[in-house]
């Protein structure tokens, strides 16, 4: 298989070029190209008796709104993950203590891709996107969107793709929700429920702000006051979906309530809070997921490096996730970097060769894949949903075949074949003697994941990128596409 070749013009609209121009994967340690979890939040938009948020990372932020602080006393969880760069910088760094703005706005991110069932959010209708002309204005507008409530304003003032990403998928998925009776149908998309953000008195050291190239610059917040609060009688749930989620009502509804001096922040930990702004198009936009990486950086000692890996797409969709395939295969860190959105990912294009550097010379696993036949069409979240037909692969000298047909995959080795279906699956997760309302819900949920679970490619400036990202979107929207109203009871009862 042969790659194109490396290089070209940076991009107008590529925060990785040189001139004017954006996520990372959450969790350094991880390998980069799929997500895992605990490394994105995972979707579906249920609280803690559905499908369940992460446990790392990210604040969690089901009904129970922000939860009260485990480490530290700041309150909020750190949004990033302990990261482990292969090793590299000899004794793991001291855990430093900040995290209170950005863990309130990781929290509301999250909640906005569905983890909580808090945030309501639906497509931009047209409104222009909320770029600044400075990155401390930035940073500021992000904040102050979160003071008003406006999560439609929070989620536009973040970088065009990162907007782009959280407002397309959360309007189907608030829709789907509201389908199956989950939402209330009178629930304001566009604003916080069940907490509430305030800041006051914001003061940046635009002095001390690190601009580590001509399309990102840290700023850093050193004073002000950050008030939150939260509600678990606001969450505007359906009554059928509470009855069954909290047969015996819920333990605790009381409102809860904490404020953050940001200048004692600053003074315990030493360090300023550090919001990642990016340049797109002469315009500053505060961005989550280049936070995320620079806070990772921090904690591991390493610098921003000097160059992105390059954009190297494919000529189709089918082919970037192929590339893909034999990239992780031959355990090529820096050509599974190069398929990735420059847009979305540009964060990991930018940190990229300190993931290179941590890797090594990893070993290719020993591993084939002699055919490979594959699907492609509309993905809901934008791009193409590419699905396997089937797979060929040598491995130890023996020759494995799957085949996908609906709902099943037939899987053919050393003469012998098995198939797995939906109804399987629900078994095999319930057991025998589940009731059969469950049993059908399970099956179904099965049925929509097996039916449609692919990988989804998008187009940059003519080429074809994997998105980790709108691949686990996919994953939350396939899942409930074949869920009844009737399925969600059942699913959140047994739960």
């Amino acid at each position: 298989m042969t790659y194109p070749g490396s290089g070209g013009q940076w991009q107008p609209n590529d925060p990785n070029q040189q001139g004017p121009g954006g996520y990372p994967q959450q969790g350094y340690g991880q390998q980069p190209g799929y997500p895992q979890q605990g490394g994105y939040p995972q979707q579906g938009g249920y609280p803690q008796t559905g499908p369940q948020p992460p446990q790392g990372g990210y604040p969690q932020t089901g009904p129970q709104g922000f939860q009260q602080p485990q480490t530290g006393p700041q309150g909020f969880q750190q949004p990033y993950g302990q990261p482990n760069f292969g090793g590299l910088g000899g004794e793991p760094p001291k855990k430093r203590g900040k995290g209170p703005i950005i863990g309130a706005i990781a929290a509301v991110v999250v909640v906005a891709l569905g983890v909580g069932a808090t945030i309501f959010v639906l497509n931009r209708s047209g409104s222009d996107q909320a770029g600044q002309d400075n990155p401390t204005q930035a940073a500021t507008n992000l904040v102050n969107s979160l003071s008003q409530g406006d999560v439609l304003g929070v989620l536009e003032s973040l970088t065009p793709a990162e907007s782009a990403l959280l407002v397309d998928f959360n309007s189907r998925t608030t829709e789907r929700l509201k389908e199956l009776k989950v939402y209330k149908e009178d629930a304001d998309p566009n604003k916080l429920h069940g907490a509430s953000v305030e800041a006051t008195n914001l003061k940046y050291d635009e002095q001390g702000a690190e601009k580590v190239n001509d399309h990102l610059t840290i700023t850093k917040l050193i004073g002000g006051t950050v008030s939150l609060r939260s509600d678990v009688s606001e969450l505007p749930l359906t009554e059928e979906f509470m009855d069954a989620a909290f047969p015996d009502g819920m333990v605790s509804t009381e409102p809860t309530d904490e404020k953050v001096d940001i200048a004692e922040v600053v003074k315990e930990s030493g360090e300023p809070i550090r919001i990642a702004t990016v340049k797109v198009d002469d315009k500053w936009y505060p961005s989550l997921f280049y936070t995320v990486a620079d806070y990772a950086l921090l904690e591991s000692g390493e610098e921003w490096p000097s160059e992105p890996i390059a954009n190297n797409g494919a000529g189709s969709a089918e082919e970037a996730v192929e590339e893909m395939v034999q990239a992780s295969i031959n355990a090529d860190v820096e050509r599974v970097i190069e398929l990735l959105p420059p847009d979305e990912m540009g964060a990991l294009h930018d940190a990229g060769p300190v993931l290179v550097e941590a890797a090594g010379r990893p070993s290719p696993a020993p591993v084939e894949v002699t055919s490979l036949e594959t699907d492609s069409a509309a993905a809901e979240t934008g791009g193409m949903r590419v699905t396997l037909k089937e797979v060929e692969v040598r491995a130890e000298g023996q020759t494995f075949r799957v085949v996908k047909d609906g709902d099943c995959y037939t899987a053919e080795a050393e003469g012998e074949t098995q198939q797995l279906c939906a109804a399987d699956m629900a078994k095999e997760i319930g057991g025998t003697d589940m009731p059969a309302d469950v049993r059908q819900a399970l099956a179904n949920l099965a049925s929509g994941m097996l039916k449609n679970t692919g990988v989804v490619a998008t187009e940059f400036d003519g080429k074809w990128y994997v998105s980790p990202l709108r691949t686990y979107s996919e994953l939350g929207l396939t899942a409930l596409s074949d869920l009844t109203p009737e399925d969600v009871l059942a699913l959140v009862s047994m739960g």
